[in-house]
């Protein structure tokens, strides 16, 4: 026996090295050390900008930023850190501290709140939809909401009808000028302006088309505005003519 055990020295030294390599990295990788289950689904955000890491760690990769005020699936906590889902269904963690535990019925009502101030300026179905996802294209890249100005509204509304009346489609109108004599002649301040327009028979289209053309997709993607005022108008040669006015003050 002696002299089998100094024979295979090196590989019995070996077998045991791999062995504990062995049960440290299932110790790493499987280990549900501090799993809890919880009694509460749904948390919001409550800092400004929150990764949400691919494990429950600061060593772990961001798979996306998460926004303040953002709803978030909570399936269960490990450690200081939650497992939660996001509104594109990708599945990652989040440290508790910069979620807040919350209800079903509150999101619902905070949720019929935004429609509320959001239907104070009488938008259309087409109009809302796309001023989220504007916004929502907007919070992946980390910039603040648009809001709704009345009076840009109204010019952006204008534009709309003068594009499918005199069936023409330039950012110039033979009937107002350019965007910006609009503004000015419409009584709108800004220090900053610009306009897309687009003819599609689907929102989410004319918005995806906006995003592959580089000077609309920097309108939308643009930190300098903060003002928004959107049209959509039935049109018999694109389905819907879209006019969107973007400002800055």
């Amino acid at each position: 026996m002696k002299n089998f055990i100094l024979q295979n020295k090196i590989t019995i030294i070996l077998t045991f090295i791999i062995l504990i390599l062995l049960v440290s990295l299932f110790a790493t990788c499987f280990g549900m050390e501090d799993y809890q289950s919880l009694d509460f689904s749904l948390g919001i955000v409550n800092t400004e900008y929150l990764n949400m890491r691919s494990g429950a760690g600061i060593n772990f990769t961001s798979i996306d930023v998460l926004n303040k005020n953002e709803y978030v699936r909570i399936f269960a906590k490990i450690g200081d850190w939650y497992i939660v889902q996001n509104d594109e269904n990708q599945i990652g963690t989040a440290h508790q501290k910069y979620i807040t535990p919350t209800s079903e019925q509150k999101a619902a009502a905070t949720n019929t709140e935004v429609v509320e101030e959001v239907s104070d300026f009488n938008l259309t179905d087409d109009e809302k939809e796309l001023l989220s996802l504007i916004n929502a294209e907007r919070n992946k890249n980390n910039l603040s909401n648009l809001e709704i100005d009345e009076a840009l509204q109204n010019v952006a509304r204008l534009k709309a009808q003068d594009l499918v009346q005199n069936n023409y489609f330039s950012h110039v109108s033979p009937t107002y000028g350019t965007p910006f004599d609009m503004l000015k002649n419409n009584g709108v301040s800004y220090k900053t302006a610009s306009e897309n327009i687009a003819g599609n028979s689907s929102i989410s289209a004319a918005v995806t088309s906006w995003l592959n053309s580089d000077s609309h997709k920097e309108n939308i993607l643009s930190n300098d505005y903060n003002y928004t005022g959107i049209a959509v108008v039935d049109s018999i040669a694109y389905g819907k003519i879209i006019v969107e006015l973007f400002v800055g003050r």
